[in-house]
């Protein structure tokens, strides 16, 4: 039983039982808090799972809904909050958190060997193991593509020349501690080959202290496929090329 009071609480989306293991996984979180300050503090990760985890010693305030960013290691993804709870002084806020939609879970590791150290069968341990299914035509993958945006209410030259957190042919996902509103109309400029490619964009998701997700609204359907089968070529390059890094040592 947690001491304190329950502060925020939403159901969970499902209520089968998900595997845990019980951690204690140092990890870095970053967003925007309730009251509207940018945030990045090192807390624990407890009682992990595939799917989502406690954080304990939370020192800012947060509420459920809120959508925050969550580092182990090199590996990180955007996690909702899903209740809050003041643990005391000593513990301060403690957090459940659940995984985004096509986010990979970035201590998919561990979870993976505790279970099997446990001796479950490895048919169990795949259908526990798996990260939330993506279910977007064109599937998102994770790489720093290059990509320059413009604001067009600003009316102004390129606002921000930067690299995707994750990209598909129809959007992408841009990490920056001050995101543009929902709504906001966009350029995006990039190159497809040896095309600079520009389109309208808007942008669909804002996640204050996060970043912010983008539609592509202008690109044609052989536009997209041609941008998907880049990136996914890209992410298969850069996948390839970590497993032979990895061996040469």
């Amino acid at each position: 039983m947690l001491s304190g009071h329950i502060i925020e609480a939403q159901p969970r989306m499902s209520t089968k039982p998900e595997p845990r293991v019980e951690s204690n996984l140092l990890v870095r979180v970053f967003g925007m808090a309730s009251d509207g300050r940018p945030f990045f503090q090192k807390v624990q990760a407890q009682n992990i799972s595939s799917h989502g985890a406690k954080l304990s010693g939370i020192e800012h305030p947060l509420t459920a809904g809120d959508t925050i960013g969550v580092q182990f290691g090199d590996k990180k993804a955007r996690f909702k909050v899903i209740w809050v709870v003041d643990a005391g002084h000593l513990q301060k806020l403690q957090v459940g958190i659940q995984i985004l939609d096509g986010q990979k879970c970035p201590w998919q590791e561990q979870v993976t060997e505790a279970q099997a150290a446990s001796g479950k069968p490895a048919a169990a341990l795949a259908g526990q193991t798996l990260a939330v299914p993506n279910k977007r035509r064109y599937p998102r993958q994770r790489i720093p593509f290059p990509l320059e945006i413009w604001n067009e209410r600003s009316g102004g030259g390129a606002q921000m020349r930067t690299k995707t957190t994750d990209i598909s042919g129809r959007g992408c996902y841009v990490e920056t501690m001050l995101p543009l509103p929902v709504g906001t109309a966009l350029s995006i400029a990039f190159w497809l080959d040896k095309e600079r490619i520009t389109t309208p964009a808007v942008v669909r998701t804002c996640d204050g202290g996060v970043g912010m997700g983008i539609e592509f609204t202008g690109l044609k359907p052989e536009t997209q496929e041609a941008l998907q089968r880049l990136v996914e070529e890209m992410k298969q390059e850069a996948s390839s090329t970590g497993k032979s890094a990895q061996s040469a040592f």
